[in-house]
């Protein structure tokens, strides 16, 4: 029979790290899955959890070559860029997953104007599965961090402040465009390949008193990697545009473990009863880089597979 269980992977709300045992004609075989892992520390959702030991371990690797920004220096970062869209009114556009990233960063921001760190600017959240997966967020205490649940009982709400708007109606996303600065606009999509943060892109990165603030991860070929590699024209929606506005790219708000981060998971596994490790969902040098890593940490078989490609085990 099998018996699969759960833990929190600590990366957006309701993730898991999969563990099965498997008895198979008296065989027992336990097997993990990593699922994208999340980073300790970060706010709102509870730190990784290790599952029992096992004999192969399925593990993500999309950073496993490099190491993030410390989490607990975000919010003197984040005060920094608000600071700065103050002092030259400008408009900060924050592409932003729908789960996950727009949630931390409202919260991040609730912190900063609560404590007067930064002046209070509007914020809009313009993304209406942003919305809907914040309702979501609020409907699910129980899988806060032990500092989110004490500040929701302190003030309530941690995804509402004054000068918090959440936007849902075309006609109001549209509106955004003739605003003045400073404000900050989080929409959709992250890498930003699709959403509404394609039209704030497009009328305001030509400006080069604005922000592009990136907080994720943005995959080869899409234009949050153009972003971050600052070409100076890049297209939307086939056009041409000049990418004149000052890009900030915050790796400390990434729900991805870190190369460190990932070899402190896997070290938590007895190594004298590891049989393979296989790498999935990173690109093939940051396997290679993680790969080398876990050798070094012990770990004797590690296996990058290609599509397609069958195990028996």
């Amino acid at each position: 029979g099998i018996k699969l269980s759960f833990v929190d992977a600590g990366h957006i709300l309701g993730s898991a790290v999969t563990f099965l045992r498997i008895n198979e004609n008296g065989r027992v075989i336990h097997f993990g899955f990593s699922g994208d892992l999340g980073r300790p520390n970060l706010p709102i959702l509870k730190d990784p959890e290790k599952i029992p030991d096992v004999e192969f371990f399925i593990c993500e690797s999309t950073y496993g070559g490099r190491t993030h920004e410390n989490p607990t220096d975000a919010e003197a970062k984040l005060v920094e860029v608000v600071k700065k869209a103050c002092e030259r009114k400008a408009k900060i556009i924050v592409p932003a997953f729908s789960v996950g990233r727009t949630q931390e960063l409202v919260y991040a921001l609730h912190k900063i104007f609560d404590k007067k760190l930064a002046p209070k600017i509007p914020v809009y959240v313009d993304s209406p599965l942003a919305v809907n997966a914040t309702e979501v967020f609020r409907l699910h205490p129980e899988c806060f961090d032990k500092e989110t649940a004490k500040f929701i009982i302190e003030k309530k709400d941690p995804f509402g402040f004054n000068m918090l708007n959440y936007i849902t109606a075309v006609e109001d996303s549209k509106a955004l465009n003739s605003y003045d600065g400073p404000m900050m606009i989080i929409s959709s999509s992250g890498m930003c390949e699709a959403g509404r943060v394609l039209h704030h892109l497009l009328n305001n990165i030509e400006n080069p008193n604005n922000i592009v603030l990136i907080v994720g991860y943005a995959a080869q070929h899409t234009l949050g990697r153009r972003i971050i590699e600052k070409q100076p024209v890049v297209k939307i929606f086939g056009d041409e545009v000049k990418l004149n506005a000052e890009v900030i790219v915050m790796e400390s708000f990434s729900a991805h473990a870190d190369e460190n981060e990932l070899i402190n998971y896997c070290s938590q596994f007895d190594k004298s009863r590891m049989q393979n490790i296989f790498l999935v969902h990173g690109e093939k040098d940051q396997q290679d880089i993680f790969s080398e890593k876990l050798k070094t940490k012990g770990f004797t078989k590690i296996t990058i597979p290609k599509s397609g490609n069958e195990f028996i085990i």
